[in-house]
């Protein structure tokens, strides 16, 4: 136990950090008996539990999303009630106790050429690393994404038509604003970067009567996607090939509809260029090009050095939008339009979060506690950086320059008759 004058001592010291602090009321719980919240007229909406000197000295000493973060991952800090709450007292610390000054899940995007050596090998952004970098994030077992997922197996921003509709709905919204907004056709050839479990391929196949082709660099995704298309009896329409973006020009044939949803971050700046080429060389004269992903706001600075990079994303690079859009017109692309979906993606991550923890017998089956906290703590921070604006969502529609396309300039084609729509959504 604490001395009288050393549990002063620390209250005082934390009255003086947040002595300006307006967030949601918290509290503080060490297990040599302490205690500490930041308001006495209020119920805290969560605790931050102190269970080791690891974990003060993360809290204290060296307070960045990193060092909190492994606190977390390796159980010396834990956080009792809502997880989301926790995040504006831990902003305040950053600000308020000599860190970097970046608001928590700022830096969790990194975007520089520091490098993790604990696991990665080669040339950042390389062929052979990216492989790597994708299957540490992407290969654990279907069973454990499928536990918060749902049926759909769609992991990228949902599209909520309503704010209280579920998550399986608002995924299949998503797939079908990206079709309609392609203006997918029966048998244009259709071509899905990275396409995860096949969720927008067998969309597409199924519902647009595309062809649809799909490439991704993980495995157990190339793997589940086949069996998705045979389960659906889809083989004559769909397919699915472990394969690079970089290498697709090797197909020799071309495109009438291009999307890329969820693997922009992948792809780095340095790259940046090279990927819309790749685009524009496969896209046939009169196709459109989807591309769906995170961007970083102009004024929130590259991260470094992470527990994003470390644990969840190895090599993920995350570009603005100012760049993005200056990337593709460089190559000679004309932007047919700009989509910020960033709140849907924070609705989407608070699910997610919901469905981890409602489910963490089922999950616990499939990946070590470990892991579970990890990916708990990557998507709650995540959705507080979308609420606070510091990372959006953008789809950007693009066209090769002076095409005129019949129906496609009224963006309200892209809304009506969703009823229908929406009711045909298949999930597989």
């Amino acid at each position: 136990m604490l001395s009288a004058s050393n549990q002063m001592q620390r209250t005082q010291l934390f009255q003086d950090l947040f002595r300006d602090y307006s967030g949601p009321c918290f509290g503080i719980r060490s297990a040599d008996g302490w205690s500490w919240y930041s308001s006495q007229n209020q119920q805290p909406q969560c605790t931050f539990v102190i269970k080791s000197s690891a974990a003060w000295h993360a809290l204290l000493k060296n307070p960045t999303d990193r060092t909190l973060g492994e606190a977390f991952i390796n159980q010396d800090l834990d956080v009792e009630g809502d997880l989301f709450a926790a995040f504006p007292p831990v902003r305040h610390l950053y600000q308020h106790a000599g860190s970097t000054g970046h608001a928590i899940l700022r830096t969790l995007w990194r975007s520089s050429s520091d490098l993790a050596q604990w696991f990665r090998y080669g040339r950042q952004h390389s062929i052979e690393r990216d492989r790597t970098s994708i299957s540490y994030h992407y290969d654990l077992s279907v069973d454990f994404y499928r536990t918060w997922l749902g049926p759909t197996l769609a992991y990228s921003c949902a599209y909520f038509r309503d704010p209280g509709e579920g998550l399986e709905n608002a995924q299949a919204n998503k797939l079908e604003l990206i079709c309609r907004k392609l203006a997918l056709a029966p048998s244009q050839r259709f071509l899905d970067i990275g396409c995860g479990w096949g969720s927008l391929l067998l969309h597409a196949s199924s519902r647009y009567g595309a062809d649809a082709y799909g490439i991704t660099l993980s495995q157990e995704q190339a793997d589940v996607t086949a069996k998705r298309i045979t389960h659906a009896q889809l083989e004559d329409k769909c397919r699915v090939e472990l394969r690079d973006y970089r290498t697709i020009p090797e197909l020799q044939t071309h495109f009438d509809k291009v999307a890329s949803v969820g693997m922009f971050e992948h792809v780095g700046m340095k790259n940046l260029r090279d990927y819309f080429t790749i685009v524009m060389r496969m896209l046939s004269p009169d196709g459109l090009f989807l591309n769906h992903g995170i961007a970083r706001s102009a004024g929130c600075a590259p991260a470094k050095d992470s527990f994003m990079d470390k644990y969840v994303f190895p090599d993920g690079e995350l570009v603005t939008l100012g760049e993005v859009l200056e990337a593709a017109e460089s190559v000679g692309f004309e932007v047919r339009d700009v989509d910020n979906l960033r709140i849907h993606y924070e609705q989407t991550l608070r699910l997610w979060v919901q469905n981890l923890q409602k489910n963490i017998e089922a999950v616990l089956k499939t990946v070590p506690e470990r892991t579970y906290r990890i990916w708990l703590l990557y998507m709650a921070g995540s959705a507080y950086a979308f609420q606070q604006g510091n990372i959006e969502l953008y789809q950007v529609l693009l066209a090769r320059p002076g095409k005129t396309l019949p129906g496609f300039t009224m963006r309200e084609n892209w809304y009506q008759d969703w009823t229908t729509a929406s009711s045909k959504a298949a999930v597989w």
